[in-house]
């Protein structure tokens, strides 16, 4: 059975700080839904109805323009271990930029890693747990370690310039590209 809540509670706020991985759902109107796993230490509870989470470069920038559209993110983690658990973070989000306004605020949240593009934050609006009895149990081996090292190796100039191809979304909705790289130093 599901339970709904207006806010994240210090249950909730545990489940999510003991989650390797969790998983990111946007659309726009006329637009492909967009869901992508996402890794690292990158996820942050910034209050009871405010999170965010570190983006880092990679194939594409659907979730930037999903944001830019329309706003509507669900954010969801399992709990491969015990106790069975599905928790839904249902919000409005936003695309924030290293050159923006907000960014030097939400930023102190997180640990810049190498190819940070941007951080999304987001104004909870609903949060749903469910039982989560389908999810298989799953052990985490380690973090991968690509990403990271590939974006670390990166030219500032060559990485800004790769990012700023990131101009639309594959439906063709408008992205802001990030034109800033950040080392994570």
């Amino acid at each position: 059975m599901a339970d709904f809540s207006e806010h994240l509670t210090d249950d909730h706020i545990a489940m999510i700080g003991n989650q390797p991985v969790f998983f990111v759902a946007t659309s726009a109107e006329d637009a492909r839904i967009n869901l992508s796993p996402k890794g690292y230490d990158a996820f942050r509870v910034l209050g009871p109805k405010r999170v965010g989470y570190l983006d880092l470069g990679g194939s594409g920038n659907e979730t930037n323009a999903h944001l830019l559209a329309d706003g509507r993110i669900t954010v969801m983690f399992c709990n491969f271990e015990q106790p069975a658990l599905i928790l839904r973070i249902y919000g409005r989000g936003k695309p924030v930029l290293p050159a923006d306004d907000g960014w030097e605020e939400i930023a102190k949240h997180f640990t810049l890693l190498p190819g940070t593009r941007q951080i999304f934050d987001i104004e909870v609006e609903s949060v749903q747990t469910s039982c989560g009895y389908g999810v298989p149990f799953m052990e985490l081996q380690a973090e991968r370690p690509t990403l990271v090292k590939y974006h670390a190796k990166a030219n500032p100039a060559e990485w800004a310039a790769k990012m700023s191809l990131h101009q639309a979304s594959i439906d063709g909705l408008p992205t802001k590209p990030t034109d800033r790289y950040i080392s994570g130093d």
